[in-house]
């Protein structure tokens, strides 16, 4: 669970009716972020910050959020709850939360007028206080599927799943995804993806997720753990990072552990190694529907 790194809390707000929702990640403070997008078509809120150029080092909240760009609104009631409780960047006008958001599109597979907004955010928030979380066809996963590269009747349900990985001396990395590609979850055992068998319904893809990790590494170290992150994506569906998704995954470190001194200079790679293989089977438990 992503809730294997210490002080990382997860909730959802669910409407299976209308087959849509969010998903809410608070991070502990001090934790530092960045983040990677790829694919031809993504919707995400104040990603720019992730970039290790920009100066805001910290995050506060990540959402992932059905409802195509509709739902990045979820954004707004996780920024009012992190703001109510003291939760932000210090400024002279009082803290400023960083709450970055990706979002999916499931308008087509439910009711596409029900869609994450500010109040959906605010009690998936209330939900990770609560604890625990479930996964499968909850939250930002309720309205996702996999496999619509192979025409409409080729897809079929997916969800959201979440895995976690452990390395020496402490370190943990854990993966929490919702699957909602183009693509279907790959075969190891057949050399390359099959093509295309039929006309595929477009805008209506995008897996976007969360990695934390305990580590103690810095913003840029966290943006080459995201890259191995889309590694493991590719590891587990085919094809990936198509045109027709936008494909995000954040990477949140929050500290804690040091990493192993013997490692030197490549110390990174462990965490890289882990993010990888959790979010490999993260997704593949996700793509594998309730």
């Amino acid at each position: 669970m992503l809730t294997d790194v210490a002080g990382v809390r997860v909730g959802h707000w669910t409407d299976a009716g209308a087959a849509t929702g969010c998903t809410v990640v608070l991070f502990p403070a001090g934790t530092v972020a960045s983040g990677e997008v790829r694919g031809g078509a993504p919707g995400t809120r104040d990603w720019v910050l992730l970039d290790p150029a920009r100066t805001v080092r910290r995050i506060d909240a990540a959402v992932l959020a059905g409802g195509s760009a509709f739902g990045l609104a979820a954004c707004d009631g996780v920024m009012r709850w992190c703001e109510e409780r003291g939760l932000g960047l210090p400024t002279p006008a009082g803290p400023v939360p960083i709450v970055v958001g990706a979002v999916l599109f499931d308008l087509v597979v439910g009711d596409g007028r029900v869609r994450p907004g500010p109040e959906q955010g605010y009690a998936a928030c209330e939900a990770a206080v609560a604890g625990p979380f479930p996964t499968g066809q909850v939250g930002a996963g309720t309205g996702a599927t996999v496999g619509k590269w192979r025409g409409p009747a080729g897809a079929r349900a997916a969800g959201l799943g979440t895995a976690t990985e452990r390395g020496p001396d402490g370190v943990v990395v854990s993966a929490l995804i919702a699957c909602n590609a183009w693509g279907d979850v790959r075969d190891p055992s057949q050399p390359r993806p099959e093509l295309p068998t039929g006309p595929a319904p477009l805008l209506a893809d995008t897996t976007i997720g969360v990695v934390a990790t305990n580590a103690r590494i810095d913003k840029a170290a966290c943006l080459l753990v995201a890259q191995s992150g889309h590694d493991g994506l590719a590891r587990a569906l085919a094809p990936v990072h198509a045109t027709v998704d936008g494909d995000a995954i954040v990477v949140a470190a929050t500290g804690e552990v040091e990493l192993p001194e013997t490692a030197g200079p490549v110390a990174v790679e462990i965490v890289r190694i882990l993010a990888a293989a959790a979010v490999e089977e993260a997704t593949r438990s996700a793509a594998v529907g309730p």
